[in-house]
């Protein structure tokens, strides 16, 4: 910047010194110079004031302080900005780990859920994440019903059945049509007896026989002293009208969990297969909560029902059967 200024110094000192040459002066005026001009005379544009040096530091110093100013803006903004999104995915992580905890805890936590179903959401294959009670249905190594196939046949002692007319009171569970009878009723198998408590009706069969099932069972569920169970399977098949059958159905409750009490008797005899050969091994129950340790008695005969007898049923529950379980090397024993 000095020099510049020297620079133009320099020029307005030649440009004086050229103005007062001496040759300028001897020589003579032509007559056009003696005469005395009617015209104004020219006055020249004043040159602009030159700038100081102190001046263009001055504002090439503010220059700079208003560039430095709008990086530091742009710098604070971007910060502001990192931050704010550092903040946002903290916060997210935070609700993804709360989340993931309280997952965690409501799966740890006992469940003690009662509805269950045959189909969908709340069907057998979910019936052990409903209760925690019934971690048997997915875990245990027992369960029913079973394939019935590749038995030992050997002479099974006969099943000793100690029936008699009783009075009853049936009910629509909403998972069946359940028949409780009075008292007195017993079977004696294996030098163990056991009385029935009440049976109850699936369609199709639970069982399979070699693969082969039939359009509805009866299960008759017993219970001894000890409290050990065994339940006797009939399977049904269509044919000739059941009286009994017949019977519970013609005293249904109008309303599902409605208990009725008929004064009449039914007989158990009447759902008895003349052929008394039976196919046995250890299962479970076959709703929730899926408990093993249970005998199970499955009659070789089927016993029948009429067709409308089995529409009825079907009209109430069209499906109302567990899938069959593996039988994991379980001995499947069944008369000659």
């Amino acid at each position: 910047m000095r020099n510049l200024i020297a620079l133009f110094a320099c020029s307005l000192v030649m440009a004086s010194a050229s103005a007062n040459d001496p040759a300028s002066k001897t020589s003579k005026p032509t007559p056009e110079m003696a005469k005395p001009s009617s015209r104004a005379p020219v006055t020249a544009p004043k040159p602009a004031p030159a700038k100081t040096e102190e001046q263009a530091e001055i504002e090439l110093s503010e220059r700079i302080a208003q560039r430095l100013a709008e990086l530091r803006a742009k710098q604070a903004a971007r910060a502001a900005a990192a931050a704010k999104a550092k903040r946002e995915a903290e916060a997210k992580r935070r609700r993804e780990e709360a989340a993931a905890a309280a997952a965690a805890a409501a799966a740890a936590a006992p469940k003690n859920g009662t509805h269950w179903s045959y189909e969908g959401e709340f069907g057998p294959a979910n019936w052990a994440n409903i209760n925690s009670g019934w971690a048997k249905c997915a875990t245990g190594r027992r369960q029913s019903p079973i394939d019935i196939r590749d038995g030992i046949k050997v002479d099974l002692e006969q099943i000793v059945f100690d029936y008699h007319p009783s009075s009853f009171r049936e009910v629509d569970n909403g998972h069946t049509i359940e028949v409780t009878v009075g008292g007195g009723n017993y079977l004696t198998v294996g030098g163990n007896t056991y009385e029935l408590q009440q049976f109850h009706f699936h369609r199709p069969s639970e069982e399979r026989i070699n693969g082969k099932g039939t359009e509805m069972v009866i299960h008759l569920v017993h219970r001894s002293p000890e409290g050990k169970l065994a339940v006797l399977a009939v399977l049904l098949e269509r044919g000739k009208p059941n009286g009994l059958i017949q019977t519970i159905w013609n005293n249904l409750p109008l309303e599902k969990h409605e208990v009725v009490s008929p004064s009449i008797v039914i007989d158990l005899k009447d759902v008895l297969p003349e052929r008394r050969e039976y196919y046995t091994y250890m299962g479970s129950l076959t709703e929730p909560p899926c408990t093993e340790g249970v005998l199970w008695l499955v009659m070789k005969q089927p016993m029948q029902a009429s067709p409308a007898q089995m529409a009825l049923f079907s009209r109430l529950y069209p499906l109302n059967a567990r899938p069959v379980q593996s039988t994991q090397g379980r001995m499947i024993k069944e008369s000659l």
